[in-house]
């Protein structure tokens, strides 16, 4: 279920743009995207070292029920699989040399699974990822402070990101 080679994965809608002012705010929208996920998904996550990629990855897990002190960075085993009601599997592309070595992980019949499948450093094998994905770029903008960016990829990422998106939308939350 690998998207096809060559092809670019067409937009589904803008481009929404969340500015996490602290830790909490993080979280928040990782209950969000959990919250949003609970029917499966692919999320591609995309920063540089300390963005907050794995802290987002600890609350969208733990939403979906997945113990959150199990989860931390699959740096060094490349891939894990944690105890929730749903498949929930969190890799980790950054010391991988090639593609190849992504899908020789086994990742198609993970895709396939049904779970929610979250990838850490997803723009090194992006002509391999499922083409319906979200796409999540995320920017430094202060010590805790972060700019998420959410793309959708395809119509169940757009819904994802529908639903995301509404959560936030308040008076209160000038940057829904």
């Amino acid at each position: 279920m690998t998207a096809d080679l060559g092809r670019p994965a067409a937009q589904h809608g803008e481009p929404w743009t969340f500015a996490a002012r602290d830790e909490d705010d993080t979280e928040t929208l990782g209950r969000s995207l959990g919250k949003a996920l609970g029917s499966g998904g692919v999320v591609a996550l995309i920063g540089p070292l300390g963005a907050g990629k794995t802290r987002l990855v600890q609350s969208i897990a733990a939403e979906l029920g997945a113990d959150r002190r199990a989860v931390n960075s699959p740096t060094f085993v490349l891939i894990q699989e944690y105890d929730a009601p749903r498949p929930i599997f969190h890799c980790d592309t950054y010391r991988l040399r090639s593609v190849d070595d992504f899908l020789d992980l086994g990742v198609d019949e993970m895709f396939q699974s049904g779970g929610v499948f979250l990838i850490e450093w997803a723009d090194r094998v992006t002509p391999v990822l499922p083409a319906d994905r979200l796409q999540i770029e995320i920017d430094v903008t202060g010590e805790t402070a972060r700019t998420f960016r959410l793309t959708a990829l395809g119509p169940v990422s757009a819904g994802v990101c529908r639903e995301v998106r509404a959560s936030f939308a308040s008076p209160s939350r000038p940057d829904a």
